[in-house]
């Protein structure tokens, strides 16, 4: 039986085999269902994941988002996750 790590590790393999056009598609796809109501700590997480790394997420963030969504994302947090978001965002 795979443990929660394993079964999160063998995600992130998965995506590694992925063409920059495939990440980019299901960045997007996250960056939409963020504007529908995905949490965006969620979606940051989720982008880290599937790019590798935060850099790498944040990179994609900037593009795809416009800065006045960034900026709202990061204002509607509050306490400890607001940080983290502003590393992502802005």
């Amino acid at each position: 039986m795979f443990g929660q790590n394993q079964n999160q590790d063998l995600g992130a393999e998965l995506f590694k085999t992925w063409t920059d056009e495939q990440r980019q598609e299901e960045v997007l796809k996250l960056v939409q269902g963020f504007r529908a109501g995905l949490p965006v700590g969620i979606m940051c997480k989720m982008v880290e994941t599937i790019v590798g790394g935060q850099a790498e997420a944040r990179t994609y963030l900037l593009e795809l988002m416009t800065v006045e969504e960034r900026q709202a994302a990061v204002d509607s947090e509050v306490g400890g996750m607001k940080p983290l978001l502003e590393s992502y965002l802005l």
